[in-house]
């Protein structure tokens, strides 16, 4: 490699560092499990460096391309999500940035159903009750019950890959499935989940004969006794099809009181202090979150009232950590490698240098022929 390139990651992300270091890549890396000021981070970008590995803690602005303009080719965020990142800013400076889509399906997903499982079958309470000694006899129905999930049935909101994967997990689960998505209908994996599940009931797999459908977002609500949300967060004016708030004291109270509804999207997709009313005033039976409005979730959040705790789990965005899911250095199965992927593919000129044919790359429309 005729040039060395300068590379300041934020965070450790494992032995993907080593591979960039192999390639004569000089690369620091911030130290501490906390996110680096953003300061530091500008005058990083001012000393010369080339690539930038960046979280969705990070705050990615004009500030910090601003900084790095004379040398900054390529912002890396380890993350699907780049909300953290002003995608006008990049643009304006002709900077791409990468993430890491798709390899994190499956563990989010199946987290998403994991919390499902341990909100409806009363986990939480239950290992208290044990933990704190509360555990005096056995009864049939007390001190409390849980929910079955096999055989119920499940909106799932937002069918795109994670929903996907989610719909594919839920029909192991003999669930019956109400898809709604505000954007695209994929009615061929729909209708290939039908025959799957026809093929299971006619060969005495599954007892009952499933199904699975796409309806309207307020029919989905209604009728679900599980709601698993899976849209990404698009806000007012950012598309015809806003996901802010999609959750909100309206749309809440469309829920079954009996329903639960899991959320490992986007925080801003739910109204936090609507669903606090929501669980206080009985609405729905439950909530579990991975994502918040702001995060880290604050001390005083009105989620964290102990009065709703034993219907309400809180996790601290931990969907996709999985050990191979972040930490994989083959960009076909971990965070960590695509990430490291998408800078070498900039730095490195990949693809003949065209940044509209990188896989890895956000914001190809700022470097299309004008």
């Amino acid at each position: 490699m005729s040039k060395k390139f300068r590379v300041f990651a934020t965070c450790d992300i494992g032995e993907a560092i080593d591979l960039l270091r192999n390639r004569g890549y000089e690369v620091e890396v911030y130290p501490q499990p906390e996110a680096p000021p953003k300061s530091l981070i500008i005058d990083k970008a001012r000393s010369g460096i080339d690539g930038l590995i960046t979280t969705l803690r990070d705050p990615i602005d004009a500030e910090v391309f601003e900084a790095g303009k004379s040398s900054l080719k390529v912002i890396a965020q380890i993350a699907v999500g780049f909300d953290n990142i002003n995608r006008a800013d990049a643009n304006r400076y002709k900077i791409p940035f990468t993430h890491t889509a798709d390899v994190l399906t499956e563990a989010t997903a199946e987290f998403a159903f994991f919390m499902l499982g341990m909100l409806a079958r009363k986990m939480w309470s239950a290992e208290h009750l044990t933990r704190e000694n509360q555990w005096g006899y056995w009864h049939p129905y007390l001190p409390f019950l849980g929910d079955e999930v096999t055989g119920k049935t499940i909106a799932i909101i937002g069918t795109g890959r994670i929903g996907l994967a989610m719909i594919k997990k839920c029909a192991g689960f003999d669930m019956n499935m109400l898809c709604y998505d505000p954007a695209y209908e994929n009615h061929d994996y729909i209708k290939a989940i039908q025959e799957t599940m026809d093929l299971r009931h006619a060969r005495g797999i599954s007892r009952e004969k499933n199904w699975i459908k796409y309806v309207t977002f307020e029919e989905a609500l209604r009728h679900a006794d599980f709601v698993s949300v899976h849209v990404p967060l698009l806000r007012r004016g950012e598309s015809t099809t806003p996901t802010y708030h999609l959750f909100n004291e309206q749309t809440l109270k469309l829920m079954k009181p009996t329903a639960f509804l899991v959320n490992d999207s986007r925080g801003p997709v739910i109204d936090e202090a609507a669903l606090v009313k929501a669980l206080r005033e009985n609405w729905i039976a439950g909530a579990a979150l991975d994502v918040y409005e702001k995060e880290p979730l604050p001390v005083d959040s009105p989620l964290r009232d102990p009065d709703i705790a034993d219907r309400l789990r809180l996790m601290p965005h931990f969907a996709s950590a999985g050990r191979i899911t972040r930490l994989s250095t083959d960009p076909n199965k971990g965070m960590a490698g695509r990430c490291v992927q998408g800078l070498i593919d900039v730095l490195e000129g990949n693809y003949g240098g065209d940044v509209t044919k990188m896989p890895y790359v956000v914001n190809k429309e700022a470097f299309g022929k004008s």
